[in-house]
């Protein structure tokens, strides 16, 4: 489709389609403004059958793999995309407006309702702030915003960083940064905002998302149905699929994570006990999948990296990565989420061994003085 074109399309390119418009001089020219109308509209028909990616940094990673308006794989396609290197994730990026925009009013609104609460007279944490900001969007626009999602979808590796990110890091921060609390009280008791939020939060389909057995469902069957069937390749194909893809990585992760370690008044909080047992009964699952994949002798969405044909890089070795990162950090971080857990614990029994300590305080007292 390209060769075609390769030189008509330079006069295009400068003056746009209003030169299309007008009646050429002469008969080259009419040639030229007919091959290059042409081949903006196979371009166009392109664009929207195949929903190439147009937020990607290296043009190389949107082209690869994709196909030519005859279904043929465009074999080397890729050879234009620069080896991957540890540089790559500063110097890098694959900026995204909509994800940019929402992570800049998530983070704008959370500082405009500490500030109101501190004219109040009202203290905040720090630590959740920071854990609002940096742990949580911080991390999320680290891995959709940088030099990880400019090859996430060419490196297997790299996409499951980003999974396990937006899964298990990013949702834990941003409960730990209560900002439900927080928006409760900063907002007007009787405002219509804070009634609406709080009759979101007692609705029956929160409290059906939040019921234990629903978010650990879906927290450790959505990896398995993910790469072991056909949605994976599909997203790796649509845009549209794969921005679902994030946004169902990171709700499911703050359905799971929010009633376990978070800080907030949401349904679904169970006692601390259960709490430990549901944690300890992902870490199995996460060494079960890592190994599935690593030892898998078929390689996950074949057809899509097959097609990028990079000279620096084996698909396979990638996918036995991916599968070791996944493990390994699926492991390491529920380590984690055990000790937060184990820590809330403690701490809430200290509280309550306190209020037991200040009430039997009060009835000693009563009973000490003389009119009994």
């Amino acid at each position: 489709m390209f060769g075609r074109v390769s030189e008509c399309t330079r006069p295009a390119s400068k003056v746009g389609f209003a030169a299309l418009k007008r009646r050429p001089r002469s008969a080259r020219h009419a040639a030229c403004a007919a091959h290059s109308a042409d081949w903006f509209a196979r371009c166009a028909r392109s664009r929207s059958q195949y929903g190439l990616r147009r937020r990607r940094t290296w043009s190389g990673v949107r082209r690869a793999g994709r196909r030519n308006l005859d279904g043929v794989i465009v074999a080397g396609a890729a050879e234009s995309v620069p080896p991957f290197t540890a540089l790559r994730l500063v110097t890098e990026s694959s900026f995204d407006p909509v994800v940019g925009t929402l992570l800049v009013v998530a983070a704008g609104l959370y500082l405009w309702a500490v500030h109101v609460l501190k004219l109040r007279g009202h203290d905040w944490s720090n630590a959740r702030t920071a854990a609002w900001l940096v742990g949580g969007l911080g991390s999320i626009a680290v891995v959709t915003l940088g030099g990880i999602s400019a090859y996430e979808d060419t490196l297997f590796s790299l996409h499951m960083v980003q999974h396990m990110v937006l899964s298990m890091v990013a949702p834990v921060f941003l409960a730990l940064g209560a900002p439900i609390t927080l928006a409760l009280r900063t907002l007007p008791p009787r405002g219509a905002t804070r009634r609406g939020l709080l009759a979101t939060l007692h609705s029956r389909v929160v409290r059906l998302l939040t019921f234990p057995l629903i978010p650990f469902l879906l927290f450790v069957a959505s990896p398995f149905a993910l790469y072991f069937s056909g949605w994976f390749p599909a997203t790796l194909d649509n845009p549209w699929l794969h921005e679902a893809m994030h946004l169902h990585f990171l709700l499911v992760g703050c359905l799971f994570f929010w009633p376990l370690v978070g800080l907030d008044p949401v349904p679904g909080r169970v006692g601390h006990p259960l709490r430990m047992l549901i944690l300890i009964g992902t870490l199995p699952l996460h060494a079960i999948l890592g190994l599935t994949i690593m030892n898998e002798r078929m390689l996950i969405a074949a057809d899509h990296y097959l097609a990028l044909n990079l000279a620096w890089s084996d698909p396979f070795s990638e996918q036995r990565v991916g599968g070791g990162l996944l493990w390994a950090s699926g492991d390491l971080v529920g380590l984690i989420m055990l000790g937060v857990a184990a820590y809330q614990w403690m701490r809430a029994s200290e509280r309550e061994a306190a209020r037991e300590d200040r009430h039997l305080d009060r009835l000693e007292a009563r009973q000490a003085r003389p009119d009994g």
